[in-house]
């Protein structure tokens, strides 16, 4: 048995979480039965949807149970087998959670997926090459499928999701548009993902404002949209939208404290003719091969440069994720645990 370190969700937030929401006790890791492997984490992600599952209100996904480990997806290396498809040594991604060790019933299909970091850094598999480089994947060749000289935007264009989308709508001939807060994380997404532009949403104050820097930045309109934020971001894309726009919904953050988010322009809908369509990629396993495929040649081709915002050690992840629902990280928000 291995001495751990957990972080549980100890009560759940009322309006805003806070660091004590959450609670860092230890254990011993269960002694491995046949199939099973014990995984050391290496990285911990940090994720917006992890918001949403601390709350016990209907949603796509059970909630957090009280008193368990909080859910999160992990990199790491398998340090005891009993399973012959895993060898000590090797370097997983699982879903083992805000914990330092995880044991993994290996027999489950999806629980554990090796990884090769010959010319992907391990982390990347938690980013570009993992669960949100495949959201943005499905969302843009899914849902928005662009053709060669539209434009698409991405809110949150400087994070893991917003910078892996940028790269593959580069790719398929579109004007890609960012909408980011801050002008350091701007210039990033035009000066280093590649960007066309990128407009920051902290600079205005209303949706009609910033629907303006939208004009100039799409000055043919938006046909497709990648929403991670809403509420006033959404409404000045809807005020820009072509006919027959497609928007890509995948997360919605402005409002995962539980404030409304209402809609100022519900009637560009049907105006437009357009198509929202929200989604979970975890509901469309099968599309995974293909886009780590591609996300995975962009990496190692130097197409997609993706940058990681890392907290060091499990007890600073409360903190660190805190941050990320502010937009305080850069990137992709990691905890390296070893």
């Amino acid at each position: 048995m291995t001495s751990n370190h957990i972080i549980v969700l100890d009560n759940r937030p009322q309006g805003e979480a806070t660091t004590s929401n959450f609670k860092l006790i230890t254990a011993e890791t269960p002694e491995l039965q046949d199939g099973q492997v014990l995984v050391r984490h290496h990285f911990l992600s940090l994720d917006p949807y992890m918001r949403g599952r601390m709350n016990e209100s209907k949603s796509y996904a059970v909630p957090q149970p009280l008193g368990q480990v909080m859910i999160g997806g992990t990199v790491g290396e398998i340090v005891q087998s009993l399973n012959p498809k895993f060898k000590v040594g090797d370097q997983v991604v699982g879903m083992g959670g805000w914990q330092n060790y995880s044991v993994v019933d290996a027999n489950i299909v999806g629980a554990l997926r090796k990884v090769d970091t010959t010319n992907v850094p391990l982390s990347h598999y938690l980013g570009a090459v993992g669960m949100p480089g495949v959201t943005a994947w499905y969302g843009l060749v899914k849902i928005i499928a662009p053709k060669a000289g539209e434009t698409v935007t991405v809110s949150a264009a400087s994070g893991a999701v917003g910078s892996a989308y940028g790269a593959l709508a580069k790719a398929r001939g579109c004007r890609v548009v960012g909408i980011a807060g801050g002008k350091d994380k701007c210039d990033y997404v035009v000066n280093e993902l590649g960007f066309d532009a990128c407009v920051d949403y902290k600079e205005h104050q209303d949706a009609a404002s910033l629907s303006k820097a939208l004009k100039q930045a799409c000055p043919n309109g938006i046909d497709g949209h990648f929403e991670n934020v809403g509420g006033m971001v959404l409404d000045a894309v809807m005020l820009r939208a072509n006919a027959f726009s497609r928007i890509a919904v995948c997360g919605m953050i402005a409002g995962y404290n539980g404030a409304p988010l209402p809609m100022s322009n519900p009637a560009f809908i049907l105006m437009n003719r357009m198509k929202i369509e929200g989604f979970i990629v975890s509901e469309h396993m099968e599309v995974w091969p293909e886009a780590l495929h591609e996300l995975a040649e962009m990496i190692a081709s130097g197409k997609l440069r993706p940058r990681e915002s890392v907290a060091q050690g499990l007890a600073a992840a409360p903190e660190a994720f805190l941050g990320l629902l502010k937009g305080k990280n850069f990137g992709k928000q990691l905890v390296k645990l070893v």
